[in-house]
């Protein structure tokens, strides 16, 4: 690679203003990278930290915005309880409403209506479980909203009061929205419209007579295939995996689907621009490779040679890019924006970026293969 580095070193300026180029794309994938990820996390995170296989809807239930669609009840959790693989079934409500603190602060909370005793449990990573009805787990991020161990909510309209013991060890979100797990017999009291002002108690809820919820959730055992349609066939539901359940939160698919266009444009981009780099470079160089070609290096020769030069160039532009989209991600993850950097997308926009990018320059390089030394050479004298 002897001709391909000396021609980096002696052409400085050019590769250079590529490189730049390159690296202004590879931040860009970053943030982009770091943004799908935060809105993802901000949209889903509480249902992702679910220990749940499968989410069961009412049959004929639009899949986008389910959770607050659907409504099944305990005959439907029973027919799902029977089918082979399944270890365990809970009903779940959700419902998001509005609310006010103690000291006047309007906070926002997607109420998670679940068995206390059951795998929807949330992990606590401050204060301790649901042990009465009107007692909730808020997700760990509704602290930066002024809400405290301790809190007394009041949801508006209903008047109701409910108490903060416990935050989620991190965060848990549903719609953009924290999150806060309370007794599904609380969920159903309020879902029911027959509420009262003041903190709910046993009598309260014993008084309803009000089973339904949003969803059936489903845990398989360990190993367990489930058979989804003969699940819903038996219980009248139509059921999601947990991650197909995902595009059942508001906007999720809407915003994950914008996000990976712009991704998809970036790297057709970049494939762009390194292609058409090295298309003029080659055609700049036509007269040196028809020399070599001349004395008898081969294409092959020629070819490595082209292609060894994007690859240095693509790798060393995009890990000026991706440092500097991490120090800027850093940054931005301490904002209000939905920012999280994760290594895995990061990882694999990095990998798409200089693939694409090699894929450009292959094309473009392939022009060697039809130097012509003799027309070449005659055409300089």
């Amino acid at each position: 690679m002897f001709l391909a580095l000396r021609e980096l070193r002696f052409a400085r300026a050019r590769f250079g203003l590529m490189g730049g180029v390159i690296a202004l794309i590879a931040v860009l994938m970053v943030l982009l990278s770091g943004l799908s990820s935060g809105l993802v996390n901000d949209g889903v995170s509480g249902l992702k930290s679910m220990p749940a296989t499968a989410i069961a809807f009412n049959e004929g239930t639009k899949t986008d915005n389910a959770f607050s669609r659907s409504v099944v009840d305990p005959s439907e959790a029973e027919a799902w309880s029977t089918q082979p693989g399944v270890e365990e079934i809970t009903l779940m409500g959700s419902t998001i409403v509005n609310g006010t603190t103690e000291n006047g602060t309007q906070v926002d909370l997607s109420l998670f209506g679940i068995d206390p005793d059951s795998f929807l449990a949330p992990a606590v990573g401050e204060g301790r479980d649901v042990q009465a009805p009107h007692e909730m787990v808020v997700s760990a991020t509704a602290e930066e909203e002024g809400i405290e161990l301790g809190s007394v909510i009041t949801l508006d309209r209903l008047d109701m009061e409910l108490t903060v013991v416990g935050f989620t060890e991190g965060q848990a979100t549903f719609g953009h929205v924290d999150m806060a797990y309370l007794p599904l017999g609380t969920w159903q009291y309020i879902a029911s419209g027959q509420s009262q002002p003041g903190a709910p108690s046993e009598a309260d809820l014993a008084a309803v007579d009000f089973d339904t919820a949003s969803a059936v959730a489903i845990k398989a055992a360990d190993g367990a295939d489930l058979d989804f349609a003969a699940g819903d066939t038996a219980a009248g539901t139509v059921t999601s995996t947990l991650e197909e359940s995902f595009d059942a939160s508001p906007g999720y698919t809407a915003e994950t689907m914008t996000l990976e266009m712009i991704q998809i444009f970036l790297y057709a981009i970049c494939a762009l621009v390194v292609g058409a780099f090295f298309t003029v470079w080659t055609i700049q160089r036509k007269h040196e490779l028809a020399v070599l070609r001349a004395v008898g290096a081969s294409t092959g020769y020629l070819l490595r040679d082209g292609i060894f030069q994007a690859v240095v160039i693509l790798a060393l532009s995009t890990a000026v890019g991706v440092a500097a989209g991490l120090g800027m991600g850093a940054w931005l993850s301490g904002s209000a924006m939905p920012f999280a950097l994760e290594a895995g997308p990061i990882s694999t926009a990095t990998a798409v970026t200089i693939l694409m990018g090699v894929l450009g320059a292959a094309i473009a390089i392939v022009r060697i293969s039809r130097v012509d030394p003799l027309a070449a050479l005659g055409g300089q004298r």
